[in-house]
């Protein structure tokens, strides 16, 4: 598994209210993508970045992902490209479920 750290430049006028408004339209277009385990929807008004933190299966489906109208969306919205990093996963504790996932 693999983690991408995503970020992008939010508008100074975009109050967590709204943001939070959209991130919840939008929440349901991010079930069942194939690959992508989870993501968790991210706000910092004091750094004025938003994004996600996503845990994929593998980097090139993340990268395939990112490539297409993901990109788009985030470009037309914001008007800047996003910041991605990747990170290998090999281990996860997910205290919801009770479990810890060794992944490599």
């Amino acid at each position: 598994m693999i983690t991408a750290f995503v970020t992008v430049k939010l508008p100074q006028e975009l109050t967590r209210k709204k943001w939070l408004e959209s991130v919840t339209n939008i929440a349901a277009r991010f079930q069942g993508v194939p690959g992508l385990a989870r993501k968790n929807f991210i706000f910092n008004r004091d750094t004025g970045l938003g994004g996600g933190v996503y845990t994929w299966e593998s980097r090139e489906i993340a990268e395939a992902f990112y490539a297409g109208p993901w990109r788009e969306n985030i470009v037309r919205m914001f008007g800047v490209e996003p910041e991605i990093q990747y990170f290998d996963s090999p281990v996860i504790v997910d205290n919801i479920a009770g479990r810890i996932e060794l992944t490599d």
